[in-house]
């Protein structure tokens, strides 16, 4: 039985799936399977992953569902302890599954574990990944999850492990959510399980304003997390509702600029005026245009290292 099941989820990643599939083949740790699931994929990603003879690799294919269905196949057919996600565009180092391995045998009650990594912004530009209370070299149990997220998240999808008990207690990804599901996945387990950290950054996110921005899709079609199922726990932890209020001004910001006054107030009104700055308010105060030139001036700069956020 592997310890690992490594659940990469494939829609039209033809420029990418082969690297992917080489990071995790050459793992220094080796005892894993690899399951893909194909999700209706219409270029040829699925022949090039098919190139893979290694009988590690299961195959699955499935029609279109989206990753969070394809992420949750993958679970079910899992033989693994422990469950990786990589997404088809991120990379993982070759001490990847190693430095996972380590962290779960030295603090084997948690229900989630979380890898350091480092976002490629641009070309030879990389963001350091900020984790307040959580010092680089520490590996442990993580005190608070949602404080340490503030800025930068704890849990990436590309860059967690999860222990097999956790979906068969509380299933998988939430496939009515378009965006933020691994949001949504991740309060659902913090909620219930303790959660520990690696030290060493073995894994790179990379960010693609293409594909991976809010700012770039039509925020009226999404489907979002609903923050509100969470009502209960955020009353009794200021810290996940300082972390939730982030997202609520996020989402608001996103519906000023698309001209959507009713779902903006919406989620303002939910936010506690000590989680929300003056910074925001001149931005809720500008006119949508302007913030559609700032968004673009942002991810412009953000291909030449140069990040912020207003969040913060």
């Amino acid at each position: 039985m592997p310890f690992f099941s490594v659940i990469i989820p494939l829609y039209n990643k033809s420029d990418f799936i082969i690297q992917t599939m080489e990071d995790v083949l050459q793992q220094s740790f080796d005892n894993f399977e690899i399951i893909i699931v194909n999700d209706g994929s219409t270029d040829d990603s699925l022949e090039k992953a098919q190139q893979f003879t290694d009988d590690r690799i299961r195959i699955f294919c499935q029609q279109n569902q989206g990753v969070s269905a394809a992420r949750n196949k993958g679970m079910s057919v899992a033989l693994g302890n422990y469950f990786c996600f990589l997404d088809a565009d991120d990379e993982w180092m070759p001490d990847y599954l190693e430095s996972l391995y380590q962290t779960i045998v030295n603090f084997p009650n948690a229900g989630m574990y979380c890898s350091r990594y480092k976002t490629k912004i641009g070309n030879d530009h990389f963001s350091e990944c900020r984790l307040p209370d959580l010092p680089e070299d520490y590996q442990g149990y993580v005190e608070d999850f949602f404080k340490s997220s503030y800025v930068n998240r704890v849990a990436l999808t590309s860059a967690v492990a999860i222990d097999k008990k956790v979906f068969l207690d509380i299933g998988g990804f939430d496939v009515n959510i378009s965006s933020g599901q691994d949001l949504d996945y991740w309060i659902r387990i913090v909620v219930k399980y303790p959660v520990a950290i690696c030290k060493g950054i073995t894994m790179i996110y990379n960010y693609l304003p293409d594909n991976r921005s809010l700012s770039k899709t039509k925020i009226g079609q999404k489907t979002l997390p609903d923050l509100d199922k969470f009502d209960i726990e955020e009353k009794k932890n200021p810290s996940l509702k300082k972390f939730l209020d982030i997202y609520r001004i996020e989402y608001a910001l996103h519906f000023h600029i698309s001209g959507n006054n009713e779902r903006k107030n919406y989620y303002l009104k939910k936010v506690d005026a000590h989680n929300r700055s003056k910074k925001v308010d001149l931005l809720l105060a500008a006119p949508p245009s302007i913030l559609r030139f700032f968004l673009f001036v942002k991810r412009y700069l953000k291909r030449y290292g140069i990040d912020f956020s207003v969040y913060h």
